[in-house]
């Protein structure tokens, strides 16, 4: 596999690059105006970088954390403490900050954690503010190249399983935009076989209540030259039913040892629905992704506004489709539990049944 990653590595130019590090500020593609409009927002400050996590402008479990990691960076640039001890203080309120933007994703936790550690690692080996800074943009560069390389090693493995001709079902966006670094999670083995030579299509639901299938999946597929058909989400079943589809990709943002995974919501009826037809259903992360502390009811799932359920969003901004008052209940994510899930497909390689084994044979904690 290594001369494939690193021939991979050479030859992989995106086309959009989501996250953008300048030194002094984070540039970020708005993705909450894909695909009517392409812009970019400058993050200059910790409040910037929440706000465009919260808001979504950027989102995807690997794309917040990797977009977290130098929101920490950007605590020291904003902020320019006198020393390390004050920094390690300033960096602790930016983890603060940051950590109650989004509450489902582990990788945002991750890294923040990750972060922070290292800040306390590189202060007890230089009383130097200037090199903790310098320490800590490496480990967020760090971070986004091994989120880079996590994603071509599962687009390897992804792609063992894709036949020329296959048509892959998906939900979301576990593109490139969803992890920061324009491959991806469940659309890197479709880039991958692709550029092996296989000819594989897409069907992608919309992904209501936000519309990331429709607005986001379908631009960046469409924009790397993969055919892509868009369906309701609603179409899911009858599409099975009639075998327009050969295998189901999806990422997850939070995955537990024992295999249940968290994803976008719609991943269980389409799990379920695989299951009943017998189409091979496979999330794809990087361990990163894996939650090794908590269980099922551990787990808070994220609710957002009842407007982005009562309205659609145009390019003309969101117009209502439903009366303004009527009650709303809108969970962003759902859980998978295990026996829906044919495989789960690391970095490290793929777990199959029992996942609850095999997971923590691939995280070596047998």
């Amino acid at each position: 596999m290594e001369p494939l990653v690193s021939e991979i590595r050479q030859k992989f130019q995106p086309r959009l690059k989501p996250i953008e590090w300048r030194g002094d500020r984070l540039v970020l593609l708005d993705q909450r105006i894909l695909p009517f409009e392409t812009r970019y927002i400058e993050a200059k400050t910790v409040e910037d970088v929440a706000h465009a996590i919260r808001d979504m402008a950027v989102r995807g479990a690997p794309a917040i954390g990797i977009t977290a990691a130098f929101g920490m960076v950007l605590a020291l640039v904003e902020k320019t403490p006198s020393n390390t001890q004050e920094a390690l203080k300033i960096l602790a309120a930016a983890r603060e900050i940051l950590s109650k933007t989004r509450p489902t994703a582990v990788n945002l936790f991750w890294a923040l954690d990750r972060m922070y550690n290292k800040a306390v690692e590189l202060t007890s080996s230089t009383s130097s503010v200037r090199e903790l800074r310098d320490g800590l943009e490496k480990e967020a560069v760090k971070i986004f190249e091994e989120e880079l390389e996590a994603e071509i090693r599962m687009g390897l493995y992804g792609a063992e399983l894709l036949e020329d001709g296959d048509t892959v079902l998906t939900i979301c966006n576990a593109g490139g935009l969803a992890t920061g670094t324009g491959l991806g999670t469940a659309t890197a083995p479709i880039y991958i076989a692709s550029m092996l030579g296989k000819r594989v299509s897409v069907i992608a639901p919309e992904t209501r209540p936000w519309q990331q299938g429709a607005r986001l999946t379908v631009y960046e597929l469409t924009q790397n030259g993969i055919r892509t058909t868009l369906i309701a989400d609603t179409a899911v079943g009858l599409v099975m039913y009639r075998r327009l589809v050969d295998i189901v990709m999806v990422g997850a943002d939070r995955i537990l040892l024992d295999g249940h995974v968290f994803n976008k919501i719609g991943t269980l009826n389409e799990a379920v629905l695989a299951h009943e037809f017998g189409i091979p259903f496979y999330v794809l992360a990087p361990t990163s992704t894996i939650d090794t502390r908590s269980r099922v009811e551990d787990v808070k799932i994220e609710e957002r506004s009842p407007d982005e359920v009562r309205t659609v969003r145009t390019a003309q901004g969101s117009v209502y489709v439903t009366l303004k008052e009527v009650a709303v209940y809108n969970p962003v994510f759902d859980v998978t539990p295990p026996k829906y899930i044919t495989g789960i497909i690391t970095e490290k390689g793929v777990a199959t049944h029992p996942l609850s084994i095999n997971l923590r044979k691939l995280l070596n904690k047998t």
